[in-house]
């Protein structure tokens, strides 16, 4: 079997999650004790204990992500499992890009922390809180969500941010936008169409001003080429050469998740294995409903570093 590791993005969080991990495996604790020196910050102690008010902050919960997925990863790395070989792309959901960077040595751990530490903070101040909104439109394909997106925005934003799978599209924009889109989307058959318990209208044009923080920020930071490519968020297929990476992370903060087409890409590429790395299974889920024939596996406790280990074997 062909397998790609996949990481987690924001939502995935949740108070505890990586703890487990950190009492069973040494090489998983390190990763948590280098985030936090990386942040001048105790994460580990917030992402283990809460508050989750807290922890579900996007500065807090982005690099606090990353770092369970990296956990995770060192876990399976500590049972003999590589990146290379049989494991041979990675992809991540927004975020989890940087997460799928730090584990294929495009980034280091404590740059791709402090990046996302920047992104998350960049994001969250792009739009003054209550003028932006997301939503969520079931059971319309993406052509149609497109459409209803443009349709409503009315020389106000409203896109198609997260393409998560079929009948699965998340639109972003000004709350006015965002909410004619739900209306439209009912009336277009939507089989529920919903405004999301956001912070931020995230992957829209609005959030410009932290594409251009991210910019700044990437330009500092030493970006190797990946051991095994990067499936892009933007373009739904794979990357390699550090320069295009640093150039579609920053695309991506204001572009379209190409979920459902990169895992499409990896299914008619040979993919017959997707492991999702770190915290919950969202990912896992969207495998099932997007590409028939292609296991999902999810693994962010000691059991399931053991199953997959033997899995992977």
């Amino acid at each position: 079997m062909t397998t790609a590791f996949t990481f987690p993005g924001q939502g995935s969080q949740a108070v505890s999650m990586g703890k487990a991990l950190a009492e069973a495996v040494p090489a998983a604790r390190a990763v948590f004790e280098e985030v936090d020196a990386a942040l001048g910050q105790k994460l580990s102690a917030l992402m283990w204990d809460g508050p989750e008010a807290e922890l579900t902050l996007t500065e807090n919960a982005q690099p606090a992500l990353m770092a369970v997925s990296l956990a995770a990863l060192r876990a399976l790395e500590a049972e003999g499992v590589r990146i290379g070989g049989a494991v041979a792309y990675v992809a991540g959901h927004s975020l989890g890009e940087y997460s799928a960077l730090a584990a294929a040595g495009s980034l280091t751990i404590a740059d791709a922390a402090r990046l996302l530490k920047i992104r998350g903070r960049a994001m969250q101040a792009a739009v003054p809180v209550g003028e932006g909104a997301m939503a969520a439109l079931l059971g319309l394909d993406f052509a149609t969500a497109t459409e209803v997106a443009a349709a409503a925005a009315e020389n106000e934003v409203c896109q198609a941010a997260n393409d998560n799978a079929d009948g699965q599209v998340v639109v972003s924009g000004s709350k006015a936008a965002v909410e004619r889109a739900v209306a439209l989307a009912k009336a277009r058959g939507a089989k529920r169409a919903m405004l999301l318990n956001v912070s931020a209208p995230f992957h829209c044009a609005l959030m410009q001003p932290a594409a251009d923080a991210m910019a700044a920020a990437l330009a500092e930071v030493d970006l190797k080429a990946p051991i095994v490519p990067l499936i892009s968020n933007v373009l739904a297929a794979p990357i390699s050469d550090p320069d295009e990476i640093r150039r579609r992370l920053v695309e991506q903060v204001t572009g379209t998740v190409r979920w459902r087409e990169s895992v499409q890409w990896l299914a008619a590429n040979g993919v017959t294995r997707l492991v999702e790395i770190g915290s919950g299974k969202v990912l896992t889920g969207l495998v099932k409903r997007i590409a028939d024939g292609v296991e999902g596996l999810a693994v962010n406790t000691p059991d399931d570093v053991a199953k997959a280990a033997a899995a992977l074997a």
